[in-house]
C-alpha cells in the first residue's frame, strides 16, 4: 500500500528560563510590554504532524510520501527523514518563506510564551494530489493550513483515493460546514477524546450520523488506550501499553497513527492495528521530542507480547522484520 501523507512539516525550538515570566510583568505597564528574557537551554526538535506520522511509518519498514510546504532551510530535516525512510519528493519548497517554527519560552513555575510561524505552510494549498505519480493508495490528511486540509480532501474524492482525515487540533479553527467537508466520505477517522467532542459540536451531527459518514472512527483515549467504532460491526477498546515512563506526551498520537496505519498496510486486523499503534506511541511517550524513539522490532515485539499476549506479538512480528516472540 502506498500512503501519502499530507499537513504540517515543522521545527520545534524550546527555551527554558531559570526564573518566573511573572515576576517580570509590570500590572500597570501591561499595554506597553516590552520584554527580553535570557533563555539557559535551548532544544530544537524535528516535528510538525505529518512528518512525525511519516517518520513512524518509516521506522516500520513503509516508504511514506510526505506531502507539505517547506522553506530553502529544510535541507537538514529532509536528510534526516529520507535516512528514516520517507520519500519527500512531493514536498513543496517555498522561495518565498521558511519552514514552519514553533518558539516557546517555558520558566520555571512551567508558564510559557509561545509563538507559531506558518511559513511555508501557507503555501500548502498550492499543492495538487492528482499530480502525485503514481496516485496513492491512501491519503493521510492531518492538520495542515486549512484551505491545504479542504482541497486534499476534496481531491481525493475527485480522483476515487481513500483518505484518513485527521484534523486534530486544527478543530478548533474550522467552522461546521469545513469540519463535515473534511469527515464525509473519509476510509478512517482519528481524534482523541477532546477532538471528538468537539467534531460533533462542530458538524451537529450525532456519534451515529458520523459513523454514517465514515469507514470507521478510532479516538485515542490517552491511558485509557484506544476505542475503534464502525457502523457495520461491534466497538472494541484496546488498552495502553501499561507502566510507560512518561518523558514526553508531544507525538504519541502521531505515532499510533503510524502504527495503525503500517498494520493495515500489511493487511493486518483493526485489532492488531490498534495494538500496534498503541505499542508504538508507547515508545514515543518515553522519550522527549516526537521523532526521538526508536520503533525497534525487537522492542516492539517484547512490549505486544507483555501487553498484549503472545498471539498477538507472533501475529506481529512477522511484519516487524520477523523476530521470534519473546517467551
Amino acid at each position: 500500500m502506498r500512503i501519502a501523507v499530507t499537513g504540517s512539516i515543522a521545527t520545534d525550538h524550546l527555551m527554558t528560563f531559570p526564573g518566573r515570566i511573572a515576576d517580570q510583568l509590570i500590572p500597570d505597564r501591561l499595554d506597553r510590554v516590552s520584554l527580553s528574557f535570557l533563555a539557559d537551554e535551548l532544544e530544537v526538535r524535528r516535528g510538525g504532524a505529518a512528518a512525525n506520522i511519516s517518520y513512524g511509518l518509516g521506522g516500520l519498514g513503509l516508504t511514506p510520501l510526505l506531502v507539505g510546504a517547506v522553506g530553502s532551510d529544510f535541507a537538514e530535516y529532509e536528510q534526516w527523514l529520507k535516512d528514516h525512510g520517507v520519500d519527500t519528493g512531493a514536498v513543496h519548497v517555498s522561495t518565498r518563506r521558511q519552514t514552519a517554527r514553533f518558539l516557546c519560552l517555558t520558566d520555571q513555575d512551567a508558564n510559557q510564551i509561545a509563538a507559531f510561524y506558518a511559513g511555508a505552510m501557507a503555501e500548502a494549498g498550492d499543492i495538487d494530489l492528482g499530480r502525485l505519480d503514481p496516485l496513492p493508495d491512501l491519503v493521510v490528511v492531518a492538520p495542515d493550513a486549512p484551505d491545504a486540509m479542504l482541497r486534499h480532501t476534496e481531491r481525493c474524492r475527485a480522483l476515487g483515493i481513500a483518505f484518513a482525515a485527521d484534523p486534530s487540533q486544527q478543530l478548533a479553527r474550522l467552522d461546521g460546514e469545513q469540519t463535515r467537508t473534511l469527515v464525509t466520505g473519509a476510509r478512517w477517522l482519528f481524534t482523541n477524546e477532546y477532538e471528538a467532542a468537539l467534531l460533533l459540536e462542530r458538524t451537529g451531527w450525532s456519534r451515529d450520523d458520523v459513523l454514517g459518514q465514515v469507514g470507521a472512527w478510532v479516538t485515542t483515549l490517552g491511558a485509557d488506550g484506544v476505542r475503534v467504532e464502525a457502523a457495520d460491526r461491534p466497538a472494541f477498546t484496546v488498552p495502553a501499553v501499561a507502566g510507560v515512563r512518561v518523558a514526553d506526551p508531544t507525538g504519541a498520537g502521531d505515532a499510533f497513527r503510524a502504527g495503525f496505519l503500517a498494520a493495515l498496510a500489511r493487511g493486518l486486523s483493526r485489532l492488531r492495528a490498534a495494538q500496534l499503534g498503541c505499542a508504538l506511541a508507547s515508545l514515543a511517550l518515553s522519550e522527549t521530542g516526537s521523532q526521538a524513539y526508536e520503533p525497534d522490532p525487537g522492542r516492539l515485539t517484547t512490549v505486544i507480547a507483555e501487553s498484549y499476549g503472545t498471539a498477538a506479538a507472533e501475529e506481529l512480528a512477522a511484519h516487524l522484520g520477523g523476530l521470534p516472540c519473546p517467551r
